[in-house]
């Protein structure tokens, strides 16, 4: 896949947008139609009701923003990295409202650097939402040799990657294929390579799906990164 235009930049950063609001619009939708009944009801039972449900939009919606500031944002106020038990935090708070999904988590670094840690949640996403009945997801990260290896593998009695996903990530994606949907894949990609680093992807009908991804240690991180060229 060639880089987009340097005069597509903005469409790049709209239709990541377009995703995060697509991603909150459920939880947000849940509390606004918890707050109207509470309006209209009178009986305990199902004002108790109404309030768990808000309890429950309200936790989703901060989980998945917590998770979305580390996996698209800049990170402010980490540094140049990222705590382990962050990531690991903001990837159990995204798959809790799934509530089918096991996470396994080997990492032994107590932190990540941000580049390397935004690759691997946006793996993790990509990885996680492929598991569409539920299943095992497996995280491993580690640094040796000058080189920071990413790993993440997910199991289950369904597992399907889009196939525009697949091409985002292998960047063999259509000048016209980025899209709301693409966006997190193709960002991946943009970023490992730009940072000389690799991207390795299992074949299609393997019986897991796997990624993997290698990142030279020091690696400057900068926004500037995701504009394209």
């Amino acid at each position: 896949m060639t880089d987009l235009p340097h005069d597509q930049s903005f469409e790049f950063a709209a239709l990541l947008c377009s995703r995060l609001c697509h991603d909150l619009l459920s939880p947000v939708g849940a509390l606004n139609n918890g707050l109207e009944l509470m309006a209209d009801e009178t009986d305990p039972e199902m004002r108790q009701r109404c309030l768990d449900l808000l309890g429950d939009s309200a936790r989703t919606s901060a989980n998945k923003l917590k998770f979305f500031r580390l996996a698209f944002g800049s990170a402010g106020g980490y540094g140049d990295s990222v705590p382990s038990s962050e990531a690991r935090t903001a990837i159990e708070g995204m798959l809790a409202a799934n509530g089918r999904v096991k996470l396994g988590w080997i990492v032994a670094e107590d932190s990540l650097p941000k580049l390397p840690a935004k690759i691997l949640l946006n793996l993790a996403l990509i990885a996680g939402d492929a598991l569409v009945r539920g299943g095992q997801l497996d995280i491993g990260a580690e640094q040796r040799a000058g080189i920071f290896e990413i790993v993440v593998r997910a199991e289950g009695p369904k597992v399907i990657l889009d196939p525009e996903l697949r091409a985002a990530l292998t960047g063999s994606l259509a000048d016209d294929g980025l899209s709301a949907r693409t966006a997190a894949a193709w960002m991946v990609r943009t970023l490992v390579t730009r940072a000389g680093g690799e991207i390795m992807l299992s074949q299609p009908g393997d019986p897991a799906l796997l990624f993997g991804a290698s990142l030279p240690v020091k690696v400057p991180v900068s926004d500037s990164a995701l504009t394209p060229n």
